[in-house]
């Protein structure tokens, strides 16, 4: 493991929230009404570092007295109230608030119930050709009502999965909202991927319904997916019903239910009460070694959760207005709709992030005067290429946080949104993950921000940085521990007996405690810094990708024997992720090969699967069991010495790893 430079080395904070702003943030509130009731530690008056660690550190220690009293805080309707918070606290298994009853979308809905707000949008939908188009609270929970009404008469029970083949759009959200009334378990893909991409999600859970699109808008092209469809439909024996969602203008293919026709009903929705560790929906891993993991997260889990990061760390209530860009195959989707929760408006949009211009995503957020922006630090790292200045060119002046995920966003990322955005503004990297569907770490409001780093470990949440040894660092890096539950934590697998999978995925290698993926530093003045990936997961453009899903297309051309994919975070910020290929006998890396390559990906997958490079290699290296050695390959192209990247005992051909040696030092990483 490297050292971590000392904070005492360090910049000093490139920004400070004012007296103001730390008095009128909701966390400081909590603190106060905690302290008060809760028997949390009081505020240090004019120190709010110190207050922060001592309340983190008190949600730790407390989980039951903090998980209460955030619900109380928040408003939570228990339709059956829970007498304990925490009845069994292993890892996993886990168990939350035992007997209670509620339901997700009946929270996301309740702004709404005042008349003040009813006419106030919900939503704000726009694209790469079209203004912000208001949903407001009202006509949401109406439609809301009124799907959740056809659902019912589908057939549509309790645990019955429900499919979503949809862009970032309001149908996509009503949809969600729509199953979760119902008590029915929401899954969605964004229409970008291919249709092999899509069934090796949804035919593991089985659903019973699909709404699906007829394309999309994309770089100011039409993307029709009318063959994929219908491929989808083919090949999901289990749906009973398909929802046609027209966003291209195309009539209902046969047998298929006409969006409009389910959703014009002026219905008060009926909220089914599930138990809190009731399924809200399944999120999809990267599928690095096989399928893709069915991850199962609780509507009263994922309740709980967001609603601790979207009011206190994220700060957002009623008259903010939240802009993600992401994709429903990203779980920042689902984060993003759960904006709702605290009375945020949601900005969606459909799109290119790039399109006409780099500037595009900050476009968005001037014509829907957008307060939270999140983005990617890839995102950010290419405006900065590209010489975008939002702040000179624009009305930014409602933004009051930037807010970055997908990677590792450096210091140079941070310098240049003070510079090129606003000075006076609160910049929010975090870093959490699908599996939990939330953040470790990262924004906190009253806290000054460090260029490179995350402001602090979230609330309740244990995070430790361990070396091999198993034994908590801190100014070093470790692997990234969470040493206690969160309510966010999957309830299961979906199709894992035993819970075999998921207890492998997270457990194994440090029995009792979360080990996630990725490599951290925990200063010893309470920030968090991330290393980027431990294990061989893509991670391109904020998206989570899995390298099987690209030797499955690539493998079917004749021409190629194996393949090899890497994902590679550079010093600059930039992600570098090659292909390397093992030719069969006779072939040849030519530019007819190469185009297929690539469009074979495309094609199967999705643009971001498209390798940066191919690069053709005598052969691939495996472990003695036959496993690819993606892990090692990594880290030996990030510089690491190859006795300290792998055992060479364990390879079935070592040679070939000196290609990788070799590849580095050319680039530059030795």
């Amino acid at each position: 493991m490297t050292t971590a430079p000392h904070p005492a080395d360090q910049h000093e904070p490139l920004w400070r929230p004012d007296a103001d702003r730390v008095a009128r943030a909701r966390i400081t509130r909590f603190h106060a009404r905690v302290a008060e009731e809760h028997g949390a530690p009081a505020p240090v008056p004019g120190d709010p570092a110190a207050s922060y660690a001592a309340l983190h550190r008190w949600s730790v220690a407390e989980p039951e007295r903090f998980w209460r009293a955030l619900t109380e805080w928040c408003d939570v309707r228990f339709s059956t109230p829970s007498e304990r918070v925490l009845a069994d606290r292993s890892m996993p298994g886990a168990v939350w608030f035992p007997g209670a009853t509620l339901s997700y979308a009946e929270h996301a809905l309740r702004a709404a119930e005042d008349p003040a707000r009813a006419g106030e949008p919900a939503l704000l939908h726009t694209g790469e050709n079209h203004e912000p188009q208001p949903v407001t609270w009202a006509e949401l929970r109406s439609q809301v009502g009124s799907l959740a009404a056809a659902l019912r008469r589908l057939g549509v029970r309790p645990g019955d999965r429900v499919s979503g083949y949809l862009p970032n759009v309001p149908e996509a959200v009503v949809a969600l909202l729509a199953t979760a009334a119902v008590g029915a378990v929401w899954t969605s893909c964004a229409p970008d991927f291919g249709a092999r991409s899509v069934l090796d999600r949804f035919q593991q859970v089985e659903p019973v319904v699909l709404f699906a699109v007829d394309g999309y808008t994309y770089g100011g092209r039409r993307h029709e997916r009318a063959d994929v469809v219908a491929e989808l439909r083919g090949q999901l024996p289990t749906v009973r019903a398909v929802v046609h969602v027209p966003l291209l203008g195309t009539p209902a293919p046969e047998g298929a239910l006409e969006w409009s026709a389910l959703t014009s009903d002026a219905t008060e929705p009926v909220f089914e009460q599930v138990p809190f560790d009731h399924p809200l929906w399944v999120l999809y891993s990267s599928g690095t070694t096989g399928l893709p993991k069915a991850i199962v997260q609780s509507q009263g889990g994922i309740l709980v959760e967001h609603l601790k990061q979207l009011s206190l760390h994220c700060d957002l209530g009623p008259g903010d207005r939240f802009f993600w860009y992401t994709s429903t195959g990203w779980m920042m989707w689902n984060f993003l709709v759960s904006g709702l929760l605290v009375g945020a408006t949601l900005v969606l949009y459909d799109g290119s992030p790039a399109h006409p211009g780099t500037d595009a995503q900050w476009r968005v957020a001037e014509r829907t005067g957008t307060t939270l922006f999140g983005t990617s630090a890839a995102y950010v790292m290419a405006c900065r290429k590209a010489g975008v200045h939002p702040g000179r060119d624009l009305d930014l002046s409602r933004v009051r946080c930037v807010a970055t995920t997908g990677s590792p966003l450096p210091p140079d990322g941070f310098r240049w949104i003070h510079d090129e955005v606003a000075s006076d503004l609160w910049i929010a990297s975090v870093s959490g993950g699908t599996d939990v569907c939330s953040c470790f770490a990262g924004a906190v409001p009253t806290l000054p921000v460090y260029a490179g780093e995350l402001q602090a470990p979230a609330l309740g949440t244990d995070l430790q940085a361990w070396d091999e040894a198993g034994k908590p660092v801190t100014d070093e890096v470790g692997e990234l521990i969470v040493a206690a539950p969160l309510p966010s934590m999957p309830v299961r697998f979906w199709n894992d007996p035993g819970d075999k999978r998921y207890r492998e995925s997270y457990f194994e290698t440090f029995p009792g405690v979360w080990r996630h993926g990725d490599w951290i530093t925990l200063t010893s003045r309470g920030t968090v810094v991330i290393h980027g990936r431990s294990d061989s997961t893509l991670n391109r453009q904020g998206v989570r990708m899995g390298s099987a899903d690209i030797y499955e297309a690539v493998e079917r051309l004749p021409e190629i024997r194996e393949s090899l994919v890497i994902g590679v975070e550079e010093p600059d910020g930039g992600y570098w992720m090659p292909l390397f290929v093992h030719l069969a006998p006779g072939a040849t890396l030519d530019d007819d090969l190469l185009a297929r390559i690539k469009s074979t990906i495309r094609a199967e997958l999705s643009p971001r699967h498209v390798p940066d490079e191919v690069v053709e290699v005598r052969g691939i290296p495996h472990t003695l069991t036959g496993k690819r050695l993606e892990v090692p390959v990594k880290r030996l192209l990030q510089g690491t010495p190859l006795e300290k990247a792998v055992n060479p005992g364990s390879v079935d051909d070592v040679e070939l790893l000196r290609f990788y040696v070799d590849l580095a030092k050319a680039r530059g990483r030795v």
